[in-house]
């Protein structure tokens, strides 16, 4: 039987040198874009953090962990997002387990 919905997390780290408005913006953002065909459990943002290795030669990042269900076509999606945002440093999705 084909997987309908499953449960995901995703911790993306975003560029210390936004203002707390284009924080804001991205993680509102990248929250739409699962809530247009799933749902948001959890939006945790953890704040600025040391990097353990230099990444575009920053020390720091915004680091905010989100867990949500959707259909498997919503973290592809999100992932094609991530990679096209300036202001995104890295990011992972990971799936949990089936619902």
């Amino acid at each position: 039987m084909a997987k309908i919905n499953a449960n995901y997390e995703v911790v993306y780290i975003l560029d210390p040198a936004l203002s707390e408005e284009a924080t804001a913006a991205l993680v509102a953002k990248f929250k739409g874009i699962v809530e247009t065909n799933g749902t948001v459990t959890e939006v945790d943002e953890w704040g600025k953090r040391r990097l353990a290795y230099p990444i575009n030669d920053l020390m720091e990042g915004y680091y905010v962990l989100m867990t949500f269900t959707a259909a498997a076509a919503i973290p592809a999606e999100l992932d094609r997002v991530f990679r096209i945002t300036d202001g995104v440093m890295r990011s992972m999705i990971v799936c949990k387990d089936e619902v």
